[in-house]
Parts: structure tokens; C-alpha cells; sequence
């Protein structure tokens, strides 16, 4: 070789860089190829990478070249995961914007400029269909497409009346779980939770097992929990593809307790929100969800408290005047039967007087008649009658003084009697009245077990269910 025709590696270098210039001077490509050997340094911004292209349908490199971005391109990656929720790393395939260059020390260069995000959003939204389609196929027994709705095992489950006992799946630095248990334990209702913490990483589309465990931890535990929480939240909206994968779909879909998710991604609703029992956007909105259902429940409690306590006035006032209806007509009736009874006594009393009369009239002419005869007979005799007279005399006043003793004590019998008869003094002897539908009953022929009745006693109504009748054969003792 002749030494004058070689020349310094750095003028071949130089004519390769004017060579470079020369064709792809001023030019940008929009490029189809995967992400390898990323690495970021977040210093100063800087993303390194190789972009390859494969094989279809095999894994074989048919084109390399590396390839960075700085300035503007790192200020679109930044941009590109906000809006995709996708992480720029290895093994994701974009769509990019790239010029290429040439340094004599660095050698051929690509720099990324700008990166598509339609088409990658686009491909994420293509294997989120794919996944979808997947757990409707392969999950049939428990997840099916109605509409645009997706009918789960999990969120046809009903929340208990009160969601109090709650296992929560979060990461240990999570910012969105301290959002979510200050929202707990700060509701202005005053309403307490028992919260059992399962913390694991919710970061990395790889890391689907260690959610998939955890549910697997809480099944295990055999605690009843009332529902189960999954929560992301804090740091960067990016990297969500975790709750889009079929392991952890299947899991939520199948899972035996109600899950509520605030996952924080306020655009997408993710597959682990649609087959979820209660998907919410973020972890204080889980939070509130679950203190607006026991509110509500507390809400219906204080509405049956004040049906019944109205139920319960009205029924009282409704005896209350029945009782005193009742208690009026005794006293009426009472009154009517003593007077009418006292008619009866003044009329027994004007006949005594009346035949007492008669008899002393009587007895009268006779003892004329006889006084007449005695001055005729001896001495004696006028004695003997006069002595009969005296008699006579004194029997009639003794059967007039008995005879209105006897009838004033029958008519005190009588009203005593009807003061024994009084529904107040019945009640005060220990006996009740029943009532079935604002009824009085005075036998069992109308009642059956499972029937309503009111029991009134002396300081109280009660409402009782009949759980048993049995028949008496003997009548019993007559009190």
C-alpha cells in the first residue's frame, strides 16, 4: 500500500458526516420501531435507546440503530406518557419523528423529535379490546358483554348494609391511600371503619401477580370484609397497563367480595374498573362512595324510626279514644241502671207506706171494733189486745226498717258490681283485653299462629305476634 493514498481516520469521518448531510440535511422520517436499552437520565433529561425493527411474526433483528432524545424530544416523551398513561421503556412499540445525523466521535446518531401518541394510545386501546374479548371467551361463567356494559360475578354481588370492615390493597408510600383514610376517619358523620392494609407494588405491568396475591391473601384471611379497596394514587400518571391485564381482570371479576377501585386515572376507565363491583376515579372518591352508603343506610333506619314512632302515636291516640269511649259508656250506663234501680227502690218504699197505712187503718177499725167489744168483756181481754196491737205495731215497723235495708243493700250490691264491671278496674286486677284489627276478642276461634294482636294492660298497650294456639279441653277455673 502506498502511503500518499491513505488518509487520517478523521477526513473519512469528516466525508462520511458531508456525505450524511448532503441526503438527510433538513429531513425528519416518521419511524415504526420497538424501544430497547432504554435508559433515562433524569439529571439532565436525557433518554438513550436502540430502535430495532423485527421479523414478523419471529423475534429476529433485521434493523438497529440507536437513538436519543433530548431538549424537545424528552419534553414530548414526558408529554407522551401523560397522555398514553404508557411508561416510554423497553418493548413498546412507537411511531416517532426522527432526524438522523452523523458525529466523527459518536458516530451515526437518530434523534427523536416528536412521538405519536394517537398511535400508541390506539395500539393500547387494540390490546385492551383484545384483553376484553379474551375474558369474555375464556371467563364466560362469570363475566359477559351486555351492551357496552360488562356483567361480572363481582359487581353483581350486593354491599352489606353497612360497609365497615374494609381490606385495602395500595402501595406502602402511597399518597392517594393517605388521601383515602383521612377521608375516613374525618367524615363529618362520625361513622368508624376497621381498615386491614395489603400493601404491594401497583406500578408495572409485570407486577399483576403481586395484586393477583394479595386478593389471594384477603380470600385466605376468611376475615368478612365488607368490600375490598384497590388503590393508586400519587406520583405520575403513568403506567396503568397493571390494571389492564387479563390476570388481574380474571381476579376482580371473580372475587367473592364487593371491590372498589380508585386507581386515579381520570381519563380511562381501566379493565380492573369495568369488571369491578364500584369503580371510582380516585382514592377519595372511594372513600366518600363508601361513607354515602352507610349514610344511606342510616337514612332509611331514621325514616323506619320515625314511621314507627308515628305508627305508634297514631295507634295510641286511636285506643286512647276507644278506651275512653268505653269508659264513658260504663259510666253512663252505670248511671242508668242506678237511677232506674232507685226508681224501683222510691216505688218499693211508697207501696210499704202505702200498705203500712192500709194495715194501721186496718188495725185501727179493728181495735175501734174491738174497744167497742172490750166494753162489753173483761179487763183482760182489752190488755190482751192491746198488747197484740203493740205487737203487730212493732212487726210492721221492723218489716218496714228490714224490708229498705234488704233493697238499699241489693242496690249497693248492683253498683258495686258496676264498678268491678269498669274496663280500669278490670285492667287493674291483672287482666287485659285483646284487640285484632281494632277488635275486641273474647275467644281464640280468629287467631292462628303468625296473628297480630294488641294487648291492652293497665299502663301499656303491646303488639304481639301469636306463635303457638293450643286448645283448652276444660273450661278452667271461673274467677
Amino acid at each position: 500500500m502506498i502511503a500518499s493514498e491513505s488518509i487520517k481516520l478523521s477526513a473519512l469521518t469528516g466525508k462520511i458526516q458531508q456525505a450524511l448531510s448532503e441526503v438527510f440535511a433538513e429531513q425528519t422520517y416518521w419511524v415504526l420501531a420497538d424501544v430497547t436499552n432504554h435508559s433515562f437520565y433524569q439529571q439532565k433529561g436525557y433518554h438513550y435507546f436502540d430502535l430495532v425493527e423485527k421479523e414478523e411474526g419471529s423475534s429476529t433483528i433485521v434493523a438497529k440503530v440507536s437513538a436519543v432524545a433530548w431538549g424537545n424530544g424528552a419534553i414530548r416523551i414526558r408529554e407522551f406518557e401523560t397522555v398514553t398513561g404508557q411508561q416510554f421503556k423497553n418493548d413498546i412499540h412507537v411511531l416517532i419523528r426522527v432526524a438522523v445525523s452523523y458525529h466523527q466521535v459518536h458516530g451515526l446518531q437518530i434523534t427523536l423529535l416528536d412521538i405519536d401518541t394517537s398511535f400508541t394510545v390506539g395500539l393500547l386501546e387494540q390490546q385492551k379490546q383484545q384483553t376484553l374479548i379474551r375474558l369474555t371467551t375464556e371467563c364466560a361463567s362469570f363475566i359477559r358483554k351486555v351492551g357496552d356494559q360488562y356483567i361480572t360475578r363481582n359487581n353483581q354481588l350486593a354491599f352489606g348494609a353497612v360497609i365497615q370492615q374494609i381490606a385495602v390493597i395500595t402501595s406502602g408510600n402511597s399518597a392517594g391511600y393517605q388521601d383515602f383514610r383521612h377521608t375516613l376517619d374525618h367524615n363529618r358523620f362520625g361513622y368508624t371503619f376497621k381498615i386491614d392494609t395489603y400493601f404491594t407494588v401497583v406500578q408495572g405491568e409485570n407486577k399483576a401477580e403481586l395484586v393477583q396475591q394479595r386478593l389471594i391473601d384477603i380470600y385466605n384471611s376468611r376475615v368478612p370484609y365488607d368490600a375490598v379497596v384497590i388503590i393508586r394514587g400519587g406520583g405520575a400518571q403513568t403506567d396503568f397497563l397493571l390494571f389492564d391485564t387479563f390476570i388481574l381482570g380474571r381476579a376482580v371479576a371473580k372475587f367473592p367480595i364487593p371491590v372498589i377501585t380508585g386507581i386515579g386515572h381520570q381519563k380511562n376507565e381501566t379493565i380492573t374498573d369495568m369488571m369491578a363491583h364500584s369503580p371510582t376515579k380516585t382514592p377519595t372518591k372511594a372513600a366518600e362512595l363508601i361513607i354515602a352508603h352507610n349514610k344511606s343506610f342510616e337514612d332509611a333506619v331514621v325514616g323506619i324510626q320515625q314511621t314507627i314512632l308515628i305508627k305508634s302515636q297514631q295507634l295510641f291516640s286511636g285506643h286512647f279514644q276507644a278506651l275512653a269511649s268505653l269508659n264513658a259508656a260504663v259510666i253512663n250506663q252505670s248511671r242508668t241502671i242506678l237511677n232506674t234501680h232507685k226508681e224501683v227502690l222510691h216505688g218499693y218504699n211508697s207501696a210499704v207506706l202505702n200498705a203500712s197505712r192500709s194495715i194501721l187503718l186496718n188495725r185501727h177499725r179493728e181495735l175501734i171494733s174491738v174497744s167497742n167489744a172490750v166494753l162489753s168483756k173483761p179487763r183482760i181481754i182489752v190488755a190482751g189486745k192491746q198488747n197484740d196491737l203493740a205487737n203487730l205495731l212493732g212487726n210492721l215497723r221492723s218489716f218496714n226498717r228490714l224490708y229498705t235495708q234488704r233493697k238499699r243493700g241489693e242496690l249497693a250490691h248492683y253498683e258495686t258490681l258496676f264498678k268491678l264491671m269498669s274496663p280500669v278496674n278490670i285492667l287493674k286486677r291483672g287482666f287485659a283485653i285483646i284487640y285484632q284489627d281494632k277488635k275486641i276478642i273474647n275467644n281464640a276461634l280468629s287467631l292462628s299462629p303468625g296473628s297480630q294482636i294488641s294487648v291492652l294492660l293497665q299502663d301499656a298497650e303491646l303488639e304481639a305476634t301469636i306463635t303457638a294456639k293450643n286448645i283448652k279441653d276444660e273450661p278452667g277455673t271461673d274467677l
